[in-house]
């Protein structure tokens, strides 16, 4: 059995390297390299430039690990062999992760190779596909991958296009030879950056079709800064009151730079304040600004009108929360908020 890894989580887009949940005896120095198999989500190319670049800059080999990529045999693989203990960390993608996670498998996401989607819908301009409506009565291609068939579906339907009119045919890593040689019209799973480039160095010209684009939502997870100290005064009694700020979104439309979650907190604080209140605004705000998928407050402070005169009850807190969109809605998500923020 191999060592599993722990890590912690890092957000992530369409890349996201796994490893295996467990311990791990931890050491300032080891007299040589431990062995690391990776096995990768493809064969090797550009979007694995930044792990080649460490390998090949001994990054890895600094902090004690001999990493060994390998190609994995067929696209479904590498987190399967992940949860077997065949292999120690895996590149997958999120959507893959996620799946995995709700079947039980113990795995967490550790870095982020690529921070968008490079999934597209492809097509040679015979086949007449330059938007998802035209797959209407087509055979689209792909790796096979379950995520796929979902964001496929998803595009179908944001374009009023029945699902059931559209033949999906798993043509494993096959993707651009099936398209080549017309036993598909269309494929989705083949990158914008790397297969899609080919073909027009070929000369094929193919239209392209961002799958973020064509109603498929980009995936990203969970952003959280815990722990924003803050200070302020209660409007009632004019007396301080004081403690932490967790501010978490799921980005949609925009991303905010972490420090600026930080300078929300303290712009709101700077008004005499409800911590009822103030907890509300820093959520309005953020979903107003951001259009993100999801909003999650939480302010935990100690008021001193409750220390130094009244009850005197010194250690008391006062934990208020606001939840917007699929922070609110989702249970998933939401427990997945207040386990991080402890």
């Amino acid at each position: 059995m191999k060592k599993p890894i722990a890590a912690g989580l890092v957000l992530v887009a369409c890349l996201a390297v796994a490893a295996g949940c467990g311990s791990k005896k931890e050491t300032t120095a080891a007299p040589t390299p431990q062995p690391l198999e990776l096995v990768l989500d493809f064969f090797p190319n550009a979007d694995h430039a930044p792990l080649y670049s460490a390998i090949s800059h001994g990054d890895f080999r600094a902090v004690g690990l001999d990493v060994q990529p390998q190609a994995p045999a067929e696209p479904a693989e590498p987190l399967k062999l992940l949860a077997a203990g065949r292999v120690d960390a895996a590149i997958s993608y999120e959507p893959e992760l996620l799946l995995a996670r709700d079947q039980g498998l113990k795995l967490v996401s550790i870095g982020a190779l690529v921070q968008r989607p490079l999934t597209s819908i492809i097509a040679l301009p015979s086949k007449h596909v330059s938007k998802v409506a035209d797959l209407a009565r087509k055979r689209v291609g792909t790796a096979g991958i379950a995520y796929q068939k979902a964001e496929l579906q998803t595009a179908l339907q944001s374009a009023g296009v029945k699902p059931s009119s559209v033949r999906e045919v798993n043509v494993g890593f096959n993707l651009i030879p099936a398209m080549l040689s017309g036993r598909v019209d269309a494929t989705l799973g083949a990158y914008w950056n790397y297969e899609a480039i080919q073909l027009r160095l070929q000369g094929r010209h193919p239209n392209v079709i961002h799958v973020e684009n064509a109603g498929v939502p980009p995936y990203d997870e969970l952003v959280l800064v815990r722990d924003i100290s803050f200070h302020t005064l209660c409007m009632h009694h004019l007396l301080p009151f004081f403690g932490q700020a967790h501010v978490a979104y799921l980005p949609g439309e925009r991303i905010l730079g972490i420090s600026k979650l930080a300078r929300v907190v303290e712009t709101f604080a700077r008004d005499l304040q409800l911590q009822e209140r103030m907890t509300v605004q820093i959520a309005d705000w953020l979903e107003q600004e951001l259009r993100p998928r999801g909003v999650g407050v939480v302010l935990s402070a100690e008021h001193t009108c409750m220390t130094i005169r009244g009850v005197l009850k010194p250690g008391a807190r006062t934990v208020t929360s606001a939840l917007r969109g699929s922070l609110r809605d989702d249970p998933g998500t939401r427990q997945e908020l207040f386990s991080l923020v402890g």
